[in-house]
């Protein structure tokens, strides 16, 4: 497998994981923001469903889905979840960052747009959580 499918392929698993957790941070908000968390999931969810007929025609190993999978922290009320949302959009901008450099042509172009959708949407849930700075110097790189 080439390092590109290596990279799309650690990025389907990251989107697995950030579905799952837009679950419980979804029931711990109302509003507009239950419904932003509604619009981050179905986001990752397309992205997800992308991936994986790439892989699947292109040739590449299409890893499975698990199960479920450990939170960082309890998710027990609106602060918690807007936190947890902050970490989701983070980490999986995380894993298209490190496709970038393995990346080329169309599979480079979106893996930037991922990072950059996830560091927008990073930046509005820090806005709704308090959480500063609101901004990041370089979104997807560990702080």
């Amino acid at each position: 497998m080439s390092e590109s499918a290596e990279a799309l392929a650690a990025a389907l698993t990251a989107e697995y994981a950030a579905i799952w957790a837009y679950g419980p941070v979804g029931v711990r908000l109302s509003g507009a923001e239950r419904k932003a968390a509604a619009e981050a999931e179905a986001a990752h969810r397309a992205r997800r469903d992308a991936l994986v007929v790439q892989l699947s025609t292109g040739g590449g190993s299409v890893p499975p889905d698990r199960a479920g999978y450990a939170l960082p922290f309890p998710v027990t009320d609106r602060a918690s979840a807007l936190r947890l949302a902050v970490q989701v959009e983070e980490r999986t901008a995380a894993f298209w960052r490190a496709a970038l450099p393995v990346s080329t042509g169309a599979d480079r172009d979106r893996a930037l747009a991922a990072l950059v959708e996830y560091a927008v949407r990073a930046t509005r849930w820090r806005r709704s959580a308090g959480i500063a700075p609101l901004t990041v110097p370089f979104p997807g790189r560990p702080s």
